[in-house]
Formats: structure tokens, C-alpha cells, sequence
């Protein structure tokens, strides 16, 4: 937990990995250009991103702190077979606070990483965290923070205090 902030949230998210060059991919191509999926924990200092939309500065600050962003192992994309029918589940000290299905996401893992590679090019090695289910709230110091995503094949998790 940063020094500088006293609100910080969680948001489980699936998390793509990007696996060759992308750009201006179109959507029906876009999951080929995937080379893993993982589970990952977005965290925010909401104090920190209030402050700065209240004098129109970036967020970045807010979501950028050492260990804001731990990820679970990768898993071949080949593994996935259907990364837009997933489900994400965060719980903090035993308590279930996210639960939600990325078939519910606003927009398609393929419609993301295409929307993008539309407005700069994507590289080996990127990392794009694609979104978060409701339940999204406060953790403290000493919180123990796990997220899984689970598919019909398997359970990736990773869990921090």
C-alpha cells in the first residue's frame, strides 16, 4: 500500500498477453495475435485519481505503484478456448467480492487488442488488462487479495497480502 494514498481498490481483470507485432489487426483476426492469458489485479489509488481529475491531470500516478498490478502465471493462449466465456473471481480475506463471466465484458477480448493495435502497434511481450466485474471495492494493509480466472481447462490464480 502506497504511503500516498488511503483508498486503494482492487478490479480483477483478464489479462492478454500479446505474442507477435500487431497492427490494424481486424477483429476476426485479433486472437491469433494472443499468445497467454492470465488473471491479474488492476489496483487504484482512488484518492490520487480524484485528486488529479479534479485538476485535469493524468491518472497514471493512481494506478502506477510498485505491486499495483500482480499477475498469475500465463497460460497458452492454444489452452483458451474461449477467452470471452471465462470466469472471474476476487476475494479479499476469504470474502467473495467480485464474481462475473467475461462473456459480460463491454467489449470482446478480439475487439480490444484489434481497437488498439488500431491506435499504435503492439508488441511481444505487451500486456493488456481488458476490463473488471462489478464488486469492485477498498482493501487495507494486511488484506490478503485473491483473484482466480477459471476456465473449463484450468484455474489461474494470484493472491497477495
Amino acid at each position: 500500500m502506497p504511503a500516498e494514498s488511503n483508498d486503494v481498490h482492487h478490479e480483477a481483470e483478464l489479462v492478454a498477453r500479446i505474442g507477435k507485432k500487431a497492427h490494424r489487426v481486424s477483429e476476426q483476426e485479433a486472437l491469433e495475435y494472443i499468445d497467454a492469458y492470465t488473471i491479474g489485479i488492476d489496483f487504484t489509488a482512488r484518492d490520487i485519481q480524484s485528486q488529479a481529475k479534479t485538476n485535469g491531470l493524468p491518472w497514471s500516478l493512481a494506478k502506477g505503484f510498485d505491486t499495483f498490478a500482480p499477475l498469475g502465471n500465463m497460460i497458452p493462449a492454444r489452452n483458451i478456448e474461449h477467452p470471452d466465456q471465462l470466469t472471474i473471481r476476487l476475494s479479499v480475506n476469504g470474502t467473495i467480492r467480485q464474481f462475473g463471466s467475461t462473456s459480460d465484458m463491454m467489449f470482446s477480448v478480439s475487439g480490444i487488442v484489434s481497437y488498439l493495435s488500431h491506435r499504435f502497434t503492439l508488441y511481444s511481450g505487451d500486456l493488456i488488462y481488458t476490463g473488471t466485474p462489478s464488486g469492485v471495492s477498498r482493501v487495507q494493509p494486511g488484506d490478503q487479495v485473491t483473484a482466480e480466472l477459471v476456465d473449463q481447462n484450468a484455474t489461474i490464480t494470484v493472491s497477495i497480502r
